[in-house]
């Protein structure tokens, strides 16, 4: 079932990007006209009344047609199972880099996957709210009226079932531990159930996300695996998933093995907890599972917080990171050549602008492969 999936999305994907040049002049016409037309007082993401922005760079649309030009020349050379895609979507920021005009985050959150979806490199996306609350049904359906047929997107486990502690009741309640953690149940009803259901088309891995815990709900990294094994057997193969650590005491030969018993994969993040890419594969090779995740995030020792204050607005590359390119271009490499998908998710955080950064890794690819 799998490599009929990764299949059909490379397929997809090779059939989308030569329909993307005769379209680009049309599109972007439109949307200059629709910018032309659009006044206050649009439905904002929850449906209160909510004012367009009218503040916008004086050539945005002619950026944006460049950005397309240059990434369609890079996607043109890319392998065609590696899929690029960022954390998320709904950054005002891209203007004149993925979104023609300026609209607000609430609009981009309800609206921008149309318009994501056509730039030639972002052939995937992360759909993180997912991990704080269940995604009604009216909105997977949304997001599917929105994209290409075929369309991976990497959602994101609920923290309910990931994190071993939650907050007691009240603003300063005490954390306790989590009677839901790494049971399937809420799993299978928020994620696999409607996504199934509706967004099948749509579904590419599922990350499971586990924050580290304070010490005292800490759990052996033995007796973590074990759990995790037992959880990964309980779920349906109809989807596919892949776990992210933050704890890099949990990265052990027997957490590997209970990814590999299942099928599923290993993320090689770039986070402020975690070492580099290249010293997680040490233990989990690439060839470890049918599929690849990388997740790049923002340096190792740093803070999410001040690292956003740092780098907005992201609509720059504040911080480049060579190293880490190179070492995720070896790495999808690694899994492409040995005819694995391979998801490359990108936050703003990494380098000051999720998609440049994106298009600074394709360059290298395209350029390797």
């Amino acid at each position: 079932m799998r490599s009929r999936v990764e299949s059909r999305e490379s397929r997809v994907r090779a059939r989308w990007l030569s329909s993307q040049l005769s379209t680009l002049n049309s599109q972007l016409k439109s949307d200059a006209a629709v910018a032309e037309k659009t006044k206050s007082g649009q439905l904002g993401l929850f449906g209160a009344e909510e004012p367009v922005s009218r503040r916008r760079g004086p050539d945005a649309a002619d950026r944006l047609a460049r950005e397309y030009e240059i990434a369609s020349r890079i996607a043109e050379r890319l392998p065609r199972n590696v899929f690029f895609g960022t954390s998320t979507w709904s950054f005002p920021d891209w203007e004149g880099i993925v979104y023609s005009r300026r609209r607000t985050t609430a609009q981009l959150a309800r609206e921008g996957l149309l318009e994501y979806a056509r730039h030639p490199l972002l052939t995937t996306v992360g759909i993180d709210r997912s991990f704080y609350a269940p995604i009604p049904r009216e909105d997977l359906e949304r997001y599917a009226a929105q994209l290409p047929a075929g369309f991976p997107c990497c959602a994101k486990a609920p923290q309910a079932v990931t994190s071993a502690v939650i907050a007691g009741p009240g603003r300063e309640g005490a954390r306790r531990g989590n009677p839901e953690y790494l049971e399937p149940r809420r799993f299978l009803e928020e994620i696999v159930a409607p996504f199934l259901d509706v967004f099948a088309d749509h579904a590419g891995p599922v990350i499971l996300q586990f924050p580290p815990s304070p010490s005292g709900q800490r759990l052996a990294p033995g007796t973590f695996a074990g759990r995790l094994g037992r959880f990964l057997a309980a779920l349906p193969t109809t989807l596919r998933y892949a776990v992210e650590l933050r704890d890099p005491a949990l990265l052990t030969p027997d957490y590997r093995d209970a990814l590999t018993e299942n099928g599923v994969a290993h993320v090689y993040n770039y986070s402020g907890t975690m070492p580099m890419p290249a010293v997680q594969a040490e233990i989990i090779p690439t060839d470890a599972a049918p599929f690849a995740v990388i997740r790049l995030l923002m340096p190792p020792g740093n803070r999410y917080e001040e690292r956003r204050e740092a780098l907005a607005p992201f609509n720059r590359l504040s911080e480049p990171d060579e190293e880490m390119r190179r070492e995720v271009a070896a790495l999808a490499l690694a899994a492409a050549s040995k005819n694995r998908p391979v998801y490359i998710l990108v936050n703003n955080k990494a380098e000051g602008c999720s998609p440049l950064t994106i298009r600074a890794l394709a360059e290298i690819l395209a350029g390797e492969s």
